[in-house]
């Protein structure tokens, strides 16, 4: 009796396992991207069986309704960028326009410095392609090689900002573009 008893306990576990199985098994895509896997008639909501996988869905969050505080109708206030010396549209004075080109001058004379400074720097570290190897790199070569080809691209790089400058020297009337 005991054996009969402990058969049929196996047994529904068996069966509802296998339910369950089968409801996983089945699940359809519907043209709206919703997923489902109970469904009467697939073809009515145009929904194609999904092969292969299984499918998470995850819902996501809604979005938050308009600020419903204001009054429909009312105008809405648009925060706008703090006002500097001039409206759009509106010319600068001929003097204020030489200062801010006399200082956009100044600042690219700078960083036209900078760079070429740096690129000095990296030119000396990087010796034609063999820079000196430092303590690490004696025993581990591709570390050597990694270094020299990330000096490789500094360089490059530096050389396109500083060309880049000189560009825009160039366009404000600035004479460090043609004096290098």
């Amino acid at each position: 009796m005991k054996h009969h008893l402990l058969f049929t306990v196996v047994l529904a576990l068996l069966a509802s396992a296998q339910g369950l199985a089968q409801a996983q098994d089945r699940m359809y895509r519907c043209d709206n991207n919703y997923y489902t896997n109970s469904l009467t008639d697939p073809k009515a909501l145009n929904c194609k069986l999904v092969e292969g996988g299984n499918v998470t869905v995850v819902q996501g969050t809604r979005p938050q309704p308009a600020n419903t505080a204001t009054a429909p109708g009312a105008p809405v206030r648009v925060a706008t960028a703090p006002q500097s010396g001039t409206q759009p549209g509106q010319r600068v004075d001929a003097g204020d326009q030489r200062a801010r080109d006399s200082d956009s001058k100044l600042i690219l004379d700078a960083e036209l410095k900078k760079a070429e400074a740096r690129r000095q720097e990296l030119a000396q570290e990087y010796n034609n392609g063999e820079p000196e190897k430092r303590g690490d790199e004696a025993r581990n070569h591709q570390k050597y090689l990694d270094r020299v080809a990330e000096l490789k691209t500094s360089l490059q790089r530096i050389d396109n900002d500083i060309a880049g400058i000189r560009r825009e020297l160039g366009r404000s009337g600035g004479n460090a573009a043609q004096a290098r």
